[in-house]
């Protein structure tokens, strides 16, 4: 799916708020060392390949919710 621009960085932004795991859009785990106990983290390139087009707008899933990224990059549950 062609993304505008401000799709793209709007998509930069939800994937920079959380690690995500490959394979699963929920947040990692950590133990009480800080490291990660569950699957391999999710590239950007990934989450990219998770986009889907909507309506009128690109739908991503993320932390068990949709998101809607409009073509302005205003994002939304």
């Amino acid at each position: 799916m062609k993304l505008t621009r401000q799709q793209r960085e709007a998509l930069k932004r939800v994937f920079d708020r959380q690690p995500l795991i490959a394979g699963n859009t929920g947040a990692l785990i950590h133990n009480r060392d800080d490291k990660i106990t569950r699957h391999a983290v999710m590239t950007y390139r990934q989450f990219r390949k998770t986009v889907q087009p909507g309506y009128d707008c690109a739908m991503v899933p993320w932390c068990g919710m949709w998101l809607g990224i409009e073509k302005d990059g205003y994002t939304h549950s």
